[in-house]
């Protein structure tokens, strides 16, 4: 993997292995959500053992001539859950091309979009009668994890194992998750995990009644300054469809791309 940021402009030389840096913070957020973690020498996959996808998969390909053994392996490891293989630029060429030629099926692709974090405004306004602030406590993190989990569309039942999950988490410490707050109750969250220099945002979700009022770009603002005062150079975050055109307003600049894949149908 090179060095060198490809931007919508052309080659950007001027932050020399950031996405090195953005890759492994996605690693660790992702693979954070499995109770069982592997590095087989050939993939690094997670199983939460959640009936939702994101939360279950394969983060990198580390040796495309192996693809077929990976994709049995991941097959087995993953059985009985949803799951998605992320192919990113930490993925090596023709990994692609390997997962279909052994069954994989791509879903579509979803920009990775990176800012600096040395040029923040003033804080934003947010909307009136609305406040963000820190999730603390267990009460608090059961309705940041309600919030995001309907809005995401996850299945029934899945909450209380989701904020058990949330609240073990080994990297918590480096954890910053916000919750935006209309009259005491959740109506949107977002998480920032700093690491590698990094803060990964994650989670930006508001509910179906509250949206279109601004919150979303008060959660995301809030995050970015989370992150900066944590001290990490750049904001990274995957963008939604839905989300890209206000994180283009907020200065993230589309640097890469993950490709989502689907395992074989089983037969």
């Amino acid at each position: 993997m090179t060095d060198t940021v490809r931007t919508d402009a052309g080659p950007d030389t001027r932050h020399a292995g950031l996405l090195d840096r953005v890759y492994a913070n996605f690693r660790q957020y992702l693979t954070g959500w499995g109770e069982q973690v592997r590095a087989t020498g050939i993939t690094d996959h997670f199983r939460s053992g959640l009936a939702q996808p994101q939360f279950n998969g394969v983060v990198r390909l580390r040796r495309p001539a192996e693809a077929g053994e990976a994709v049995t392996a991941a097959g087995e490891a993953l059985a009985g859950v949803p799951w998605w293989w992320w192919v990113g630029q930490d993925s090596p060429v023709g990994t692609r091309e390997a997962l279909t030629r052994h069954g994989m099926t791509e879903l579509g692709s979803l920009p990775v979009m990176v800012r600096p974090l040395d040029r923040l405004g003033p804080a934003p306004r947010t909307p009136e009668g609305v406040r963000i602030v820190p999730e603390t406590g267990p009460g608090l993190l059961a309705e940041v994890v309600r919030v995001y989990s309907r809005s995401m569309g996850a299945v029934p039942g899945i909450e209380p194992d989701l904020t058990r999950i949330e609240a073990r988490r080994a990297d918590n410490g480096v954890i910053d998750r916000l919750a935006a707050l209309d009259e005491g109750r959740v109506i949107g969250t977002a998480t920032v995990i700093s690491a590698y220099d990094v803060a990964g945002i994650f989670l930006v979700h508001v509910a179906e009644e509250y949206r279109r009022r601004g919150i979303g770009a008060a959660l995301t603002e809030a995050a970015l300054r989370a992150g900066r005062d944590r001290g990490m150079r750049h904001a990274a975050l995957v963008a939604s469809p839905a989300g890209e055109p206000l994180y283009r307003r907020l200065e993230f600049t589309t640097v890469s791309e993950y490709h989502l894949f689907a395992p074989p149908a089983a037969p």
